[in-house]
């Protein structure tokens, strides 16, 4: 093998990510089965922060084509290391204006969108590169200090004047619940963001009113409430040898 080579994915690896990948699509049809839902309405986002290239090239050849990263410099490198594959990049950690013009650089979409500064920067990049990106606005639902995000009260006015950054396609809402056993104060999360969605619908600015949220632990009560984006990565990938802390804040 040359320097230049791709790396080839090993069998054992595709085989037991391809077993994951099947496990959780089989969760995620039978709780929107038992919401009445369609399994089609709700997407499967794989999130693969920290999990490295050879993993990620095995996780493509077991079907993988889209992948969530939190932290701009890992999610820039990844795409550059695996252009051949053509992935569909989606950033969904807190983003600096000033790494805007790295996100506009590889990302197919944002899904952590709190600030107007952010905003404008990445519409003026945007409108520089003669290209858009698909947008969710992040609410912090749980309340919880430590959380990026808008406060719930906020969601409205943040809402209606994103149109003036014509580069950004709003898609809908996303939010992390809170970090915590109390399953019915996850799901009250869940149900504030349907509430906020809905709301969003009725003024007309919440795009497609998709609903990004629910992770490992929590996404079957996500959709129980409306997920139509579950993002998923250690019943994926396994557990992470770096702690959620340096990811999720207050996770």
């Amino acid at each position: 093998m040359t320097p230049d080579s791709p790396v080839v994915p090993d069998p054992q690896e595709v085989a037991q990510i391809s077993a994951n990948l099947a496990a959780i699509r089989t969760r995620i049809d039978a709780a929107a089965a038992a919401a009445g839902r369609s399994p089609s309405e709700v997407r499967l986002l794989p999130v693969t922060k920290t999990v490295p290239e050879d993993r990620l090239r095995a996780a493509f050849a077991a079907g993988v084509t889209e992948m969530g990263e939190n932290k701009v410099q890992e999610a820039k490198r990844k795409s550059t290391e695996m252009a051949d594959l053509g992935i569909h990049w989606a950033l969904i950690g807190h983003l600096q204006t000033n790494k805007a013009k790295d996100v506009v650089a590889f990302a197919h979409e944002f899904q952590a969108l709190d600030s107007l500064h952010v905003a404008e920067a990445l519409d003026r990049r945007l409108q520089a590169a003669g290209r858009s990106l698909d947008v969710y606005v992040q609410v912090n639902s749980s309340g919880e200090e430590s959380k990026f995000g808008l406060e719930p009260d906020a969601v409205t006015a943040f809402l209606a004047a994103l149109p003036v950054y014509s580069s950004l396609r709003v898609r809908g809402l996303m939010t992390l619940a809170a970090h915590t056993d109390d399953r019915e104060r996850v799901r009250e999360c869940f149900r504030l963001m349907r509430r906020l969605r809905d709301a969003g619908r009725e003024a007309g600015t919440v795009g497609d009113g998709l609903l990004s949220m629910g992770m490992s632990g929590d996404f079957e009560l996500a959709i129980a409430e409306g997920a139509t984006c579950v993002r998923v990565g250690t019943a994926i990938f396994g557990a992470r040898p770096t702690p959620d802390s340096v990811y999720w804040p207050g996770a």
